[in-house]
């Protein structure tokens, strides 16, 4: 009533849930009960077929599912020991940063909160909470950024006391009086000593864990060593025991091969003479049959036993044999154990090892008489040392002070020379800024003379071109005039022959001409030597400005100032007065042009150079592949290898050929362009001849237009040449005046040179003095650095002496202390030495009575000892016989208590040993398999189905058992 009450409450509020209806597997017609059970179970078997596959695929969802986790646990366990790993070794490091600078800075409290949090940092990340976490990380990143922020802090702190340092030395500290050099030398000094001792201290904790790791790590590789080892030798046993049970498996076929022939063999061998239990069962049937298997099987037997018997006495008699010569050996034994244990005298004299040790004592003993001696030598040296090193104290103190007298003397002179070098310094300052100020005023004017001369020079450049134009055009004209003279001699040939008759009168006019002709002879003879003497001087000129260029690139501003030589100033100021005098001109240009290409031709020459040595190894390589070849192979591949070697040979012969006529294509077509533009020069200079041949035939024809004036030259007394003439004289006027004006020019710059030059030595004087000054001035405050150095040294010297003569002198205390003790050892052990001798000689009488003692009883223990083995012995086989008795004895009482004949005792023994041999759980297979764990007998399937059914429990003490448990079990052969 209850549910139905609860049922109905639940409908009022929600709509009732819809039942899961199953449909009902029909079974279909059955005609008895078993039929119907094994239907059910055929149908349970589905259900839970499909139940284990159901099983089956989540499982391995849920494994896929549990190895993507763990991997993903084990990539996060790794990013988090690499994080933890450099985060503890920045800590460390910047640990070991603060403890260089000032061990005060690194607090106990953090240091100690670091070590908690990075030694344990994955274990602690475990146990902790979600909201415990990020203040335990919070707090750990706040301890590294307050160690960073210290470091940053003492490097500022170093910083200031390096910019403090440098501002006392330069004496620029404003507000404050220029302090004593040597007080913040020696503050520097001592903080930097501070700085040594904290250095050498954090050196000596480094080197000691250093120690301590490497100490680790050797341990740790002599584990993963013997760990390889071992990791080795389990797979040698695992290889042997796979190759074993491969054996095994083999053999486990074969006899299961046998037992399927022996199962067969005896189905045949019941379906022959029928089943014994049937036989048992029917009492009718007369058992002749029976009674003749069971002779045969007697006869059998007791010819096997015969057998078995003459084997055993054989084996008796074998014993028997091997337990005499056992008897024997063991008196052989014992003697010689006697005999080991008391060895007589004169066999341990024989002996090499007491020799050994007869010579070793005589040569400790001589030994010890030298070190005697030489001991007795070092005293004597020791106090003679002594001594001596007294004497050099009071001589090196006497020395010391001798020379702190001779340094402070020196000191003094080197300040007074020091104050009057800044005298000198002060008086050349003042002459300097005079003359700079002098230089100041004369610097624009001298800016405008340059510009001018700039001017001019380039007006004198224009015309020096348009006086080349000239000469060209003179040259040509004079190259023109012996072929227009040829010419003309030839028409007054032509008309001597035409004109017989008119020679009266032609003769007047040959007169007027031949005069006119040397005249006009006489102009150009004129002309030809102004325009010669013109060259003459323009290539003077230009051989003069080369020079002058020359000298520039040479030596600049030599050719402008000749006074300057006389005086003799560096070529550094010359050069400092030409780069303010004149600008730069493409001489510079030309100069970098050169470097770049003496570079190039550098850059290309390495790595020619470099390929040839690429070459050079690659062929020795080579050479040494063939070396190695020839010692180790036969004829035949060596003319193979010899044949390849020509091959290769003649393929870098190729090569190179084949470049070498690439190289020669370029030329030919470099030949080619220029044969091109020879034919056009030539065709050029054709069609010139045949222009000049065309100006020759229209020459006679104007001349016979003219009349009178056929004979005359062209050009002659013509307005163009007047012009020229006139063009040339004024240009050379202009050219003569633009020189003088330059000359006047260059005169005043070369007095206002040599003017500044002079103030540029005096200047360059003065800041050379000033540097010896400085220079002497830095050389004495190194010496003074050294020398008081050179004191310290020389104390710590004296100290660690002094330290060194007061440890020896404790360690001669302790040696001699050490000697008496040892001379008292050795009376007490040459006493005990008499003793010894004196006892030795008792004990060898007592032994002499022991050894006959001992003789006696040995061969009491002998006989003994043979007795109770044969004892033993015989007590061993009466105990096989009772036993065998035994057996006999239950078989015949239980032949009497059955009262049944042998033949069934026999199969009545046979059939317990079958069902002890049979499987206890199935009762039908052997016994083939046993647990490891209670050591229980079944056969492998039982085993196998109860583990793949999960009823992995002994079915006899009910133990558990696992995969690994349950092993084969062979017992027949």
């Amino acid at each position: 009533m209850s549910k139905r009450h609860a049922e109905e409450a639940a409908s009022g509020s929600q709509p009732p849930i819809k039942k899961i209806h199953f449909e009902p597997h029909l079974i279909g017609p059955v005609s008895t009960l078993e039929e119907m059970d094994i239907k059910v179970l055929q149908f349970q078997n589905k259900k839970l077929a499909q139940r284990i596959e159901q099983r089956c695929r989540t499982e391995q969802e849920l494994r896929q599912r549990i190895e993507q986790l763990e991997k993903r646990q084990t990539q996060d366990d790794a990013m988090l020991n690499v994080v933890n790993r450099y985060w503890n070794q920045l800590n460390e490091d910047i640990r070991i940063l603060l403890q260089r600078f000032d061990a005060e800075t690194a607090d106990e409290s953090e240091t100690k909160n670091e070590n908690e949090a990075t030694t344990s940092f994955l274990m602690q990340l475990s146990t902790w909470d979600k909201d415990e976490l990020n203040d335990k990380l919070a707090n750990r990143v706040q301890v590294s950024r307050r160690a960073v922020a210290k470091v940053i802090q003492a490097f500022d702190r170093l910083m200031q006391r390096n910019e403090k340092i440098t501002l006392a030395l330069k004496g620029e500290l404003e507000g404050q009086e220029i302090p004593n050099l040597d007080e913040a030398i020696r503050q520097t000094n001592i903080q930097l000593q501070a700085e040594n001792r904290n250095l050498q201290a954090l050196h000596t904790t480094l080197h000691e864990k250093y120690h301590t790791l490497s100490l680790k790590v050797s341990e740790l590789q002599d584990t993963v060593t013997a760990k390889e080892t071992e990791n080795a030798e389990f797979k040698n046993q695992i290889d042997d025991l796979q190759y074993e049970l491969e054996k095994v498996r083999n053999r486990n076929d074969k006899l299961e091969t046998h037992l399927a022939e022996a199962v067969e063999k005896l189905k045949a061998y019941h379906q022959l003479h029928g089943d014994p239990a049937d036989k048992s069962g029917k009492e009718q049937k007369p058992q002749t049959p029976q009674t003749s298997v069971s002779q045969a099987k007697l006869e059998d037997l007791i010819k096997e036993v015969e057998e078995w018997k003459e084997l055993a006495n054989n084996r008796l008699q074998e014993l028997d044999k091997l337990h005499q010569t056992h008897r024997e050996t063991l008196k052989e034994v014992e003697k010689l154990k006697m005999d080991i244990r008391q060895l007589p005298e004169s066999v341990i004299v024989e002996t090499t090892e007491y020799k050994c040790l007869q010579s070793q004592f005589s040569v400790l003993y001589n030994e010890s008489m030298q070190l005697k001696t030489q001991l007795d030598e070092a005293r004597q040296q020791l106090q003679t040392s002594k001594n001596a090193h007294l004497r050099n104290i009071e001589m090196m103190e006497g020395e010391e002070l001798i020379a702190q007298k001779k340094l402070r003397q020196e000191v003094m002179q080197l300040e007074d020379f020091l104050a009057q070098l800044r005298k000198e310094y002060e008086m050349l300052r003042i002459e300097f800024e005079q003359n700079l100020a002098a230089n100041e005023q004369t610097g624009p004017i001298n800016r405008e003379m340059r510009h001018l001369i700039t001017s001019l020079q380039n007006n004198t450049q224009q015309l020096k071109g348009e006086v080349h134009r000239y000469k060209r055009k003179y040259k040509e004209a004079n190259a023109e005039l012996p072929k227009l003279r040829k010419e003309i001699d030839d028409l007054q040939q032509k008309l001597s022959q035409v004109q017989g008759a008119n020679q009266d009168s032609k003769d007047g006019i040959k007169k007027e001409e031949i005069k006119e002709e040397d005249m006009s002879s006489s102009e150009c003879s004129q002309i030809k030597e102004e325009p010669n003497l013109t060259v003459k001087k323009e290539e003077e000129d230009t051989e003069q400005a080369e020079d002058a260029e020359g000298n520039k690139d040479q030596n600049p501003g030599a050719s402008d100032s000749p006074g300057v030589k006389k005086e003799g100033v560096p070529k550094q100021e010359k050069n400092t007065v030409k780069k303010e005098v004149v600008p730069k001109t493409e001489k510079d240009h030309r100069e970098a042009m050169k470097a770049k290409e003496a570079k190039i031709a550098e850059n290309e020459l390495v790595r020619d150079l470099k390929n040839q040595l690429k070459k050079s190894l690659n062929e020795q390589k080579e050479m040494k592949l063939l070396l190695d070849m020839y010692k180790g192979v036969s004829k035949e591949q060596r003319d193979k290898v010899q044949l390849m070697a020509a091959e290769k040979k003649l393929r870098t012969d190729l090569d190179e050929l084949r470049q070498t006529m690439k190289k020669l294509q370029r030329d030919d077509k470099r030949k080619l362009a220029e044969d091109e533009a020879l034919k056009k020069i030539k065709q050029l200079e054709e069609q010139k001849y045949e222009l000049q041949k065309q100006v020759a035939n229209q020459k006679p024809s104007d001349g016979n237009w003219g009349g009178h004036n056929v004979h005359q030259r062209p050009f002659v007394g013509s307005l163009e040449e007047e012009a020229l003439l006139n063009e040339m004289e004024v240009t050379g006027q202009a050219f003569e005046d633009m020189q003088e004006q330059n000359s006047r020019l260059i005169q005043q710059l070369r007095e206002k040179d040599d003017a500044n030059f002079k103030l540029m030595s005096e200047r360059i004087k003065s800041n050379q003095l000033h540097k010896l000054a400085r220079e002497e001035k830095d050389v004495l405050k190194e010496q003074v650095g050294t020398l008081t150095t050179q004191v310290d040294a020389a104390n710590i010297v004296v100290r660690k002496l002094e330290e060194k003569e007061r440890i020896l002198q404790n360690t001669l205390a302790t040696v001699e202390k050490e000697l008496s003790l040892r001379q008292q050892a050795m009376e007490m052990h040459k006493r005990k030495a008499i003793e010894s001798a004196q006892s030795a000689a008792d004990l060898k009488l007592h032994l002499e009575k022991y050894h006959s003692q001992m003789k006696e009883a040995q061969q009491v223990v002998a006989e003994k000892t043979s007795s109770l083995e044969a004892e033993a012995y015989k007590t061993k086989r009466l105990q096989e016989e009772i036993a065998q008795l035994k057996r006999k004895a239950e078989r015949m009482k239980k032949m009497e208590l059955a009262g049944t004949t042998l033949d069934e005792v026999m199969m009545e023994e046979i059939r317990e040993y079958k069902e002890t041999l049979t499987c206890p759980s199935c009762k039908v297979k052997r016994k083939d398999a046993v647990l490891s764990k209670c050591f229980h007998v079944f056969c492998y399937d039982c085993l196998k189905t109860r583990y793949e059914t999960r009823q992995r429990k002994c079915p006899k003490c009910n133990c558990a058992f696992g995969a690994n448990d349950y092993h084969r079990l062979y017992l027949s052969n």
